[in-house]
């Protein structure tokens, strides 16, 4: 028995059954939308999307939060009473893309520009680029906005095969349980059983067509 099940019901869907998170096809869409904006704005949302991060733990983000050499950002998770930093490695040419647009390597030789943050905007900044990436992706409803994207990325992780546990520690949560939310999102494997299901319901129902109306099978 799944102890989670209300937990994801009322995080992955809302009341009325609206998914809150993205497909990956949505994703997908998303993330090709973002490479066509400003590239300020394009890096912080890919920065969004590949680490599952809140927007305001990417806009608390500094020069010296980024590792350029091993591809590893270091995230504040502000959702705690404490603050607790976590690891979440990103794709390579996002870190290569970073260093180039705002300069981290050399900013970080300097005490005071390492504490420059890429970003200095306000949450409304952020919220209102996301939406437009979720406008000319073509994906609107509950889960068109940032939540969507860090439900979306803790979705794509388990789908992947990310472990749990690893997971629990990029998306910075302090409860297995919420990571495990995600597992009940359908999945590619999950589809393609219903598939052939469906495939296998169906070739059952025409053999027994052909049974009552006398014909027999090819």
């Amino acid at each position: 028995m799944r102890t989670h099940a209300p937990t994801s019901v009322s995080s992955l869907y809302g009341r009325d059954g609206a998914r809150k998170y993205l497909t990956q096809t949505e994703r997908q869409k998303a993330l090709a939308a973002m490479t066509r904006l400003d590239p300020r704005h394009a890096l912080f949302a890919l920065t969004l999307a590949w680490t599952g991060a809140r927007v305001s733990e990417v806009l608390a983000l500094t020069a010296s939060s980024f590792q350029v050499d091993q591809g590893v950002v270091a995230i504040a998770t502000l959702k705690r009473r404490r603050a607790v930093m976590r690891e979440v490695p990103i794709p390579p040419d996002l870190m290569k893309a970073l260093d180039r647009q705002f300069q981290l390597r050399r900013l970080q030789r300097d005490p005071v520009q390492a504490c420059l943050r890429p970003w200095p905007w306000c949450r409304v900044t952020a919220w209102r680029i996301v939406g437009r990436i979720m406008r000319q992706a073509g994906i609107s409803g509950r889960h068109a906005c940032p939540r969507g994207l860090r439900h979306a990325f803790g979705v794509g992780g388990l789908q992947a095969g990310v472990p749990l546990n690893l997971l629990q520690r990029w998306l910075g949560h302090a409860r297995i349980s919420t990571t495990a939310i995600y597992a009940d999102a359908c999945g590619p494997e999950e589809a393609a059983i219903a598939q052939r299901f469906w495939q296998t319901g169906r070739r059952r129902t025409a053999e027994a067509s052909r049974r009552d109306h006398g014909l027999s099978s090819p």
